[in-house]
C-alpha cells in the first residue's frame, strides 16, 4: 500500500487515468463546487468514475428484464437482447439500435463508452443490433413490440404562465407546476387505468418523466395510447389565443372534477397565484380578464384594479385580494350564466394543468432518458420522484457528478469500498427504486409469468382431453 493512500483513494485516482495512463484530472483533489457550476467539470473522468462506482447497473438490467432473467419455464432469454438502447457520446456522436444480451454486456459497454446521455427505445421483434440482416428478407419483421407506456412534461411548455424564470431555467416558485402535473397524472393512471407499476424520474434540468410499466401498458398498440395521451389533453391553446382552456358541458368530466377539487385549485392558489405574482401588473392581470367573456365584469375588475394601484395598497398580498374580488364576481349570484361561472376552472386549468408533450406518449418507437442518467448541462442525476410525496421534491438539492465525487472522496479511511453508493447522497434515490419501485414490479411479473404459463398448461390439458 502507497503510504498515506487507502485503498479506496486509489481506486478513484485510478478512475482519473486516461488512456495513456497519465492523470488528466485527480478527482481525489479537485475541490467542492456549487452544484450550479458543474458544466465545466462535466468530462469522461467524472462519469468514469460515476459510472464505475455509483450507477445502478444491475437495478437497471433487472427492471428491462421485466423477471425474463429467471429460470422460470416461461421466461423469454431473447426479452432484454431485444430491447434498444441508445448512447450519445462526448461530442455529440449518436449510437442508435445498441443492445445486450445481459447484465454484463449492458454494465461493460457503459463504462468503456462512458456515454453522456443514455436512451432507452421498445423491445423489438429481433434483435435491434441485426436489424440490416432482417431488412434484407423483405419482410418487415423488424417492428417494436413492446414499451412503456410514457410521458415528457417539460417547464419551457408553461413559459406563458410563469413570470420568474424562462427556457431551460427552474426555480423553487414554478417547479409546483410539475408537482400539480405528477399528481394529476399518477392519481389518473392508478384510479382511471388501473397501473400500479409507474416511475415518475426527474429530467436532470427543467422538467419530469413518467415510466408505466404494467404488463398491459407495453403492450398498448400506438392507438391506444394515442387514446390515453387524448383522455389527458386540455391545454389546446397556443400563443395567439387568448383562451386556451374551454371546458364544455354542463359538468365537469370525472377527471377534471376530481383533478380540479383535489390539486389544481389548491396548487392555483396556494403556490402559483402568490408565488408568479399573477396579479401584480397591469400586463399579468390584463392576461387573465382577457379569458372573461363578458366585457362588463372585465371592465369593472379593471376598474376596481386600476384604481388600487393609486391608492395605499394593503397588506395583504394583491394577488389574494384580486383573485378573491375576481371569483365573488365571476360566481355571485348575479351572474348566472354557465360561461361565467366556469370562468373560473379554465383559468384555474389554464396556469396548472399539466402540459403533456403528446408526441412522446402516442408512439412506441420514441425514445426516452433512462433514470440515473447525468444531465450534461447541469451535472444533476436524473433520480425518481415519489409521487405521494412529489412536493416536497426540490430540484436544485438534487445530487451532482461532482457533489457525488465530494461525497466518494471525503469519506472516512476505514470506510467500506463495496458500499460506496450508500455513502452518498444517491444512495437514498436508488434504495427508492429498489424498494417502491423495482421489487412490487417484479413480484408483479412473477405472479403474471406463473399465471400465464399455468393457463398454457391448462390449454393444453384440455386440447389432450378432447
Amino acid at each position: 500500500m502507497v503510504e498515506g493512500f487507502s485503498r479506496r483513494k486509489l481506486l478513484s485516482l485510478e478512475m482519473a487515468k486516461g488512456e495513456n495512463g497519465r492523470d488528466n484530472m485527480q478527482i481525489d483533489g479537485h475541490e467542492p463546487r456549487q452544484a450550479n457550476a458543474v458544466y465545466e467539470e462535466f468530462n469522461a473522468n467524472y462519469l468514469k468514475a460515476y459510472y464505475g462506482k455509483l450507477f445502478p447497473h444491475a437495478e437497471m438490467f433487472k427492471w428491462m428484464s421485466y423477471g425474463n432473467d429467471g429460470k422460470h419455464p416461461a421466461c423469454d432469454h431473447s426479452y432484454f437482447g431485444r430491447r434498444e438502447f441508445s448512447f450519445t457520446l462526448d461530442n455529440d456522436i449518436y449510437l442508435r439500435f445498441q443492445s445486450f444480451n445481459n447484465a454484463t454486456e449492458l454494465e461493460n459497454s457503459i463504462k468503456e463508452k462512458c456515454p453522456v446521455k443514455i436512451d432507452i427505445g421498445p423491445v423489438y421483434s429481433v434483435d435491434p443490433a441485426k436489424r440490416h440482416a432482417y431488412a434484407q428478407s423483405g419482410d418487415n419483421v423488424f417492428t417494436p413490440v413492446e414499451r412503456e407506456l410514457v410521458f415528457d412534461i417539460d417547464m419551457t411548455d408553461y413559459d406563458d404562465v410563469r413570470y420568474c424564470c424562462s427556457g431551460a431555467d427552474v426555480c423553487l416558485d414554478c417547479w409546483p407546476l410539475m408537482t400539480a402535473a405528477i399528481k394529476v397524472i399518477d392519481i389518473a393512471l392508478r384510479d382511471d387505468f388501473g397501473f400500479n407499476h409507474i416511475l415518475w424520474v426527474y429530467s436532470g434540468r427543467r422538467g419530469v418523466h413518467c415510466w408505466v410499466c404494467d404488463g398491459r401498458a407495453r403492450r398498448l398498440t400506438n392507438e391506444q395510447r394515442a387514446a390515453i395521451a387524448d383522455y389527458f389533453r386540455v391545454y389546446k391553446g397556443n400563443d395567439n389565443s387568448q383562451k386556451k382552456v374551454s371546458l364544455m358541458g354542463p359538468v365537469l368530466h370525472p377527471f377534471l372534477a376530481r383533478s380540479y377539487t383535489e390539486v389544481l385549485r389548491a396548487f392555483f392558489e396556494e403556490k402559483i397565484l402568490s408565488g408568479q405574482k399573477l396579479f401584480a401588473t397591469a400586463e399579468r392581470f390584463e392576461k387573465i380578464l382577457e379569458t372573461i367573456p363578458d366585457e362588463s365584469i372585465a371592465s369593472e375588475l379593471r376598474g376596481k384594479w386600476m384604481e388600487s394601484r393609486r391608492s395605499s395598497i394593503a397588506k395583504e398580498d394583491i394577488n389574494v385580494i384580486r383573485w378573491e374580488q375576481l371569483k365573488h364576481l365571476l360566481q355571485s349570484g348575479k351572474h348566472k350564466a354557465q360561461g361565467l361561472r366556469r370562468c373560473v376552472e379554465e383559468i384555474v386549468f389554464s396556469y396548472t394543468y399539466p402540459r403533456l408533450d403528446m408526441e412522446v406518449s402516442k408512439h412506441m418507437n420514441h425514445l426516452l432518458k433512462a433514470p440515473f442518467c447525468v444531465h450534461p448541462k447541469t451535472g444533476r442525476v436524473c433520480v425518481p420522484i415519489d409521487p405521494e410525496h412529489c412536493e416536497e421534491f426540490d430540484p436544485t438539492g438534487v445530487p451532482t457528478l461532482s457533489s457525488l465525487l465530494d461525497e466518494l472522496n471525503s469519506g472516512g479511511q476505514g470506510a467500506e469500498i463495496d458500499n460506496e453508493l450508500d455513502r452518498t447522497s444517491l444512495g437514498k434515490s436508488v434504495r427508492f427504486f429498489r424498494s417502491s419501485f423495482l421489487q412490487p414490479l417484479l413480484k408483479s411479473c412473477k405472479e403474471d409469468m406463473e399465471s400465464s404459463y399455468n393457463r398454457k398448461l391448462q390449454q393444453s390439458k384440455n386440447s389432450l382431453n378432447w
